[in-house]
C-alpha cells in the first residue's frame, strides 16, 4: 500500500510539473545574408548620337537595349543599366515627344498605367515630383510590397524628351530580402535623374 502511494504522489507531483512547463514556441523571424554594397563613385554616359547624358554608378554597365517584348525597339537610344554584382537591371526607354503618336499626354498615361499595373502586389506606391535645374520634370514612383519594379520614374522636358526608367532583379519579388538593394539603388537613380542633361 506504502508503494501505491507513493507511485501515486510521484504520478501528481510529475503531471504538477509538467502543467507548470510554458509549451508556447515563438519563432525567430527568417534572416537574410548581409550585403556588402560597393563604393558609391560616378562616371558619365555621354554617347556620341544619344539624346541625354546622365551620371551613373561606375558598377553598373550600360548596354543598348535593341528589343521590346521580342520586338524591334522604337529608336537607338534604349538602354539597360546593369548591376551585375546586385543582380539588377534599370530597363530605359527614350521616346520623342510628338513622333507617331507619342503625344506627350500620351507618354505620361503609359508611365503612369506601368506604374499602377503592380497594385496588385504593392502595399503603396509613393509618387515624388522631380524638378532639375536642367530642365528635367517627371515622377519618381516607390513602389512598396513584393511588386516586381519597387523603383521607377519618368523625366521630360515635356517638349521633346520623354524618358522612362523602372528597376527590375532577376530574383523572385521579396520586399524583405530586397529593402537593402532597393535603399541602395534607389539613390543611384534619384543621382542619375538629378543629373540628367537633353541635348
Amino acid at each position: 500500500m506504502n508503494t501505491l502511494l507513493r507511485l501515486l504522489a510521484s504520478s501528481a507531483l510529475l503531471l504538477v510539473l509538467l502543467a507548470g512547463c510554458d509549451p508556447v514556441f515563438t519563432p525567430k523571424p527568417r534572416g537574410y545574408f548581409k550585403m556588402k554594397f560597393p563604393e558609391r563613385k560616378y562616371r558619365v554616359f555621354d554617347q556620341p548620337g544619344y539624346p541625354y547624358t546622365f551620371e551613373y554608378p561606375v558598377y553598373a554597365n550600360v548596354v543598348k537595349d535593341s528589343l521590346f517584348f521580342g520586338e524591334k525597339a522604337e529608336n537607338p537610344w534604349w538602354i539597360n543599366l546593369e548591376f551585375p554584382t546586385l543582380n539588377g537591371k534599370v530597363y530605359m526607354s527614350y521616346k520623342v515627344i510628338g513622333a507617331g503618336d507619342n503625344s506627350y499626354e500620351k507618354l505620361v498615361n503609359d508611365a503612369f498605367k506601368l506604374t499602377y499595373k503592380h497594385t496588385y502586389k504593392a502595399s503603396a506606391i509613393d509618387e515624388k515630383p522631380i524638378h532639375t535645374p536642367n530642365d528635367v520634370y517627371g515622377l519618381f514612383y516607390n513602389v512598396s510590397g513584393d511588386a516586381a519594379s519597387a523603383k521607377q520614374f519618368y523625366a521630360t522636358d515635356s517638349v521633346k524628351h520623354f524618358l522612362r526608367g523602372a528597376l527590375y532583379f532577376d530574383a523572385t519579388p521579396n520586399a524583405d530580402s530586397l529593402a537593402p538593394v532597393h535603399q541602395f539603388l534607389q539613390e543611384d537613380m534619384w543621382h542619375l535623374v538629378q543629373t540628367l542633361k537633353w541635348r
